[in-house]
């Protein structure tokens, strides 16, 4: 017997298996599996009502809420394709993205009606604009989300009629491209993903996990359907707050957290981090951007019952595809050994595999020394990405995705990532393409010549910095620079920092040579990210 290897299977199983547990927290509303497996049917037959069909792209411009949980489940099982939005773009990248993605329908949160109406006259296939809670706007679809679920059916579709290879989620990565690139992730990426993940961190229905990463955030990597597929309990918060993290924590008896190292920094030197109970906490898994020693120690010496361990991946790889826990034949290996392993990027999960190369595509040595870029081979990376062909075959290459992250290797396969290979910077978590920054400093039209390069950041581990040469005759300030930028940039993506030069170094192709920019800033430091 063959069945389509499909994440909805998942909800559907939660329902039989757990149906009376109380499987979603979301502010004051709790769900059961078997409402919430209702809920997600209801939504699945309003999009059917709208005349959604297979490969039609449902948008969310949303927070973390109960609401986009279901979309995960409901959206896919009528083989349309899930499509959240990073609510931290300006109005000018969204309206790339969703002309790009072409999506019939966005539903949005009211905190985003002025930009949702904004955008309203640049939008060019999107039908239906649906309000998910609170006022509906004129110009919006007259009922809201609750009423359009509340006037279907909860019918289950049969998932035996999915297309396992077709595409489910859609999400744009700034990749190292001036422009964003949509990448796909098909059902069987998803599904499988999901066990990968569940066997690594040994989880169970005991789980109790906080979402603390955003959900357009690669399924806030992977959580809705690992979750859902052990039957453990979702408690959603609508943003990362630490304060709220805490008092969640210890009202909810949360057992598992994922978090980007700037999260868990401030959670744990919160001054209110002692008066809170989080000995249910048994695991912390710090990724989004590497952990260091420091961090690791700091984590389980604050929370003695939690075991604190890094993490890699990338949202063409669904997104996890590694992780730093210590493997049984190491157990003896010292304390200091045990903290150095659990900051690394870890090594491969069950389903895929891990090689570090060299420019020539052959293995570097195993031996923690020797740089190369990560290259995997796994069931869980992408279909490709949207409408770019050229862009996927340059990225997959010899059945390898080749990652442009550079690495060391030990033999015991632990990655240790140590720079990005194509200029990519990492902030707090969340990926900056400089040359998506370089193309809005170039529009200006004092700037003649510019370099976006990462810097050391205490707070954010690297931050962005503009290094501008300016043309003859043209003057501007700092502050002008960065107001241009806030103008068409995410304020994440806005450099921190500019400084005027007079020429910028160059290689005997007139490409700019930013390996030389970085050296001042990162001379004496053996990682080049933090």
């Amino acid at each position: 017997m063959i069945l389509p290897l499909t994440p909805i299977r998942f909800k559907k199983h939660a329902a039989q298996l757990f149906g009376g547990k109380e499987g979603v927290v979301c502010g004051q509303l709790r769900l059961t599996y078997r409402e919430f497996n209702e809920r997600c049917d209801r939504l699945s037959n309003a999009l059917q009502k709208l005349g959604l069909k297979p490969g039609d792209r449902v948008a969310y411009l949303s927070f973390n809420c109960h609401r986009l949980l279901e979309g995960y489940f409901g959206v896919p099982q009528i083989g349309a394709i899930l499509f959240p939005l990073n609510i931290r773009l300006t109005s000018e990248e969204l309206a790339y993205i969703l002309n790009d993605a072409t999506p019939r329908l966005l539903f949005f949160d009211p905190e985003f009606i002025l930009l949702v109406e904004a955008l309203r006259p640049r939008l060019q296939s999107v039908e239906y604009l649906v309000a998910l809670r609170g006022a509906k706007p004129s110009w919006a679809y007259p009922k809201l989300y609750d009423e359009l679920l509340a006037e279907a059916e909860p019918e289950e579709i049969d998932y035996r009629g999915l297309d396992e290879n077709s595409v489910a989620e859609l999400f744009y990565t700034s990749g190292t491209t001036a422009y964003p690139k949509g990448v796909m992730l098909t059902h069987r990426n998803l599904y499988l993903h999901a066990f990968y993940r569940a066997q690594a961190i040994n989880s169970s229905d005991k789980e109790v996990s906080l979402y603390t990463v955003p959900l357009f955030h690669v399924n806030s990597w992977g959580s809705p359907h690992v979750l859902t597929l052990e039957g453990g309990r979702h408690v959603i918060m609508k943003k990362f707050d630490p304060l709220e993290s805490l008092k969640l924590i210890q009202a909810e008896r949360v057992t598992q957290l994922q978090m980007v190292p700037t999260m868990v920094t401030a959670l744990i030197n919160h001054p209110d981090f002692a008066k809170y109970d989080l000995s249910s906490v048994t695991e912390i898994l710090v990724g989004g951007a590497p952990a260091s020693v420091a961090l690791i120690r700091e984590i389980e010496e604050k929370i003695p019952s939690c075991e604190a361990s890094g993490g890699y991946g990338l949202t063409e790889t669904c997104p996890v595809i590694s992780h730093a826990g210590i493997k049984d034949h190491l157990s003896g290996e010292s304390r200091e050994e045990h903290l150095r392993r659990k900051a690394t990027a870890g090594s491969a999960l069950a389903g895929a595999e891990i090689r570090v190369v060299d420019a020539h595509g052959r293995d570097v040595k195993a031996n923690a020394e020797e740089i190369g870029e990560v290259v995997v081979r796994s069931d869980v990376v992408m279909a490709g990405y949207w409408h770019q062909p050229e862009a996927t075959a340059e990225a997959i290459r010899d059945d390898w995705f080749h990652t442009g992250d550079l690495a060391t290797i030990d033999e015991d396969g632990y990655i240790l990532i140590l720079d990005r290979a194509k200029d990519m910077i990492l902030s707090g978590g969340e990926n900056i393409a400089s040359a998506e920054v370089e193309r809005i400093l170039c529009a200006h039209p004092a700037v003649l010549e510019c370099a976006v390069i990462a810097v050391p950041d205490g707070k954010w581990g690297e931050v962005p910095k503009a290094l501008i040469t300016l043309r003859a005759g043209h003057k501007i300030t700092e502050v002008g620079i960065l107001g241009h930028c806030r103008e068409h940039l995410a304020g994440f993506k806005v450099p921190k920092s500019v400084e005027f030069v007079e020429t910028l170094p160059k290689g005997g192709t007139g490409k700019i040579l930013k390996k030389v920019l970085r050296e001042k800033y990162w001379a004496g430091r053996a990682r080049r990210v933090q």
